[in-house]
């Protein structure tokens, strides 16, 4: 009897470990993520992950001593700064300084088997470090392209993001508030306190904690992108109320309004430079396989509808979320204008405005691809460039590399862009949240 008792038992462990075996099985993609990319992107077949993620983490690792990313022929690059502390969002003051937020996620609230994924990933990734809720000034007064100055410009904030200087008013995006601050031409920092604008959510387990923020051609509006507290509303969307949306500002009055919704995460925002349209790259959503769901660029317009939790790429149903049963939203969801892969998570992005870098980098927008974590074969880690035509619109080729060479033979990050800018000399700032430097990518002599 005994003995029948050990078999099953055995048998049973045996098909457990089968079981969790094969749900840990990593998705692997059928389809170049090249295919995956542009005007008209292919679409795979969803392959739901109900159970385990597809986990495939560069892990953290630092820069060896004088190495640097690839550059696209005819360009170089050097390190514009270093001895960061996580840097993510940059805005170039009018006098040429540079302003860089070194931030990072504000303790989560989540637990469980959730939480403990997000932070092991975090983790892993290079993000699990405590922020530093500054923002820093960087100065390069000689001209080198090297900063001579790295000061704190801008302390004791929230896990602070976007920035917009309009006249003498600099508005920073924190967590959980939109704030004002004087701001006074030429200074190194700022010492008195800041008003608030206006609240940004921020409650629950703040997944999306980033809040994105640039301002209209004018000055009069800002807009600032909020993205979802969750994959797909997991927790309801009692607890999405407010996000997965770009608000636009009057901060004179305070008045606030929904812009555009259904947006699962607008890491980035920017205005185009001629038509003065506003434009965002976005983070679609996971588990769905490798292949799905693209992330993607899009010209955003008032009362535009991008589906989630429910849909994506212009109506196509996820059918892990019930459509909602009191209208009819799927005929009014906008498409994308362009795909940038699936699961590369496109972070901040600028528009060329100086052309001193020379062809073909003179009419389009730069982002930075931080890097897929839930994808195999791995994707991102670069800082592309996406070609516009003369409408105000991408052309129909593939995004052009830029800045690669993220990864080392080891399969590990020794960086992850984070964001792309110009500066007046029209070099492009690339800001290295892994890696805690400040690439400066210059046209080569």
């Amino acid at each position: 009897m005994i003995k029948k008792i050990l078999i099953g038992l055995l048998a049973l462990i045996a098909i457990i470990a089968c079981a969790l075996w094969w749900l840990s099985l990593p998705d692997v993609s059928r389809l170049p993520n090249a295919e995956l990319t542009g005007r008209v992107p292919v679409l795979g077949e969803p392959r739901v992950q109900s159970a385990l993620p597809t986990i495939n983490i560069a892990h953290a690792a630092a820069w060896p001593a004088n190495a640097a990313p690839t550059t696209a022929p005819g360009l170089t690059v050097n390190r514009f700064a270093a001895g960061l502390d996580h840097p993510r969002n940059l805005y170039v003051l009018p006098n040429g300084d540079v302003l860089v937020a070194e931030t990072n996620s504000p303790p989560r609230a989540g637990g469980g088997i959730s939480g403990w994924f997000a932070r092991y990933i975090l983790g892993s990734a290079g993000a699990g470090v405590p922020s530093a809720n500054r923002i820093s000034l960087l100065r390069d007064g000689d001209g080198d392209g090297v900063a001579e100055i790295k000061t704190a410009f801008l302390t004791g904030l929230n896990a602070p993001y976007g920035m917009a200087l309009v006249g003498t008013k600099l508005y920073v995006a924190n967590t959980n508030a939109l704030m004002v601050f004087d701001y006074v031409p030429d200074s190194t920092s700022i010492t008195t306190p800041g008003r608030k604008v206006i609240d940004l959510p921020a409650s629950g387990a703040n997944e999306h904690w980033t809040k994105t923020l640039v301002a209209s051609p004018d000055g009069r509006i800002l807009y600032v992108g909020i993205g979802s507290n969750s994959n797909i509303a997991d927790g309801g969307m009692a607890w999405e109320r407010g996000r997965a949306q770009i608000i636009e500002v009057r901060p004179d009055s305070g008045y606030k309004r929904t812009f555009a919704s259904g947006i699962r995460n607008p890491s980035g925002l920017a205005i185009h430079p001629i038509t003065g349209a506003l434009w965002a790259s976005v983070n679609e959503r996971d588990m769905l396989g490798s292949d799905m769901v693209p992330d993607y660029l899009a010209e955003i317009e008032l009362g535009d509808f991008y589906g989630w939790p429910w849909y994506y790429w212009g109506g196509f149903l996820d059918d892990r979320v019930p459509e909602p049963d009191t209208d009819d939203r799927r005929q009014y969801v906008a498409r994308p204008d362009y795909a940038l892969g699936a699961h590369v998570a496109p972070l901040g992005m600028s528009f060329a405005t100086y052309p001193a870098l020379g062809a073909p980098w003179g009419n389009g927008a730069f982002i930075a691809l931080h890097g897929s974590w839930n994808r195999v074969p791995r994707a991102g880690y670069k800082v592309v460039f996406v070609a516009f035509g003369d409408d105000g619109t991408p052309s129909d080729t593939l995004p052009l590399d830029v800045l690669t060479g993220f990864i080392n033979a080891n399969g590990e990050a020794m960086g992850r862009p984070a964001d792309a800018r110009q500066t007046r000399d029209g070099a492009l700032l690339v800001a290295d949240d892994v890696g805690n430097i400040i690439w400066r990518v210059s046209r080569h002599p």
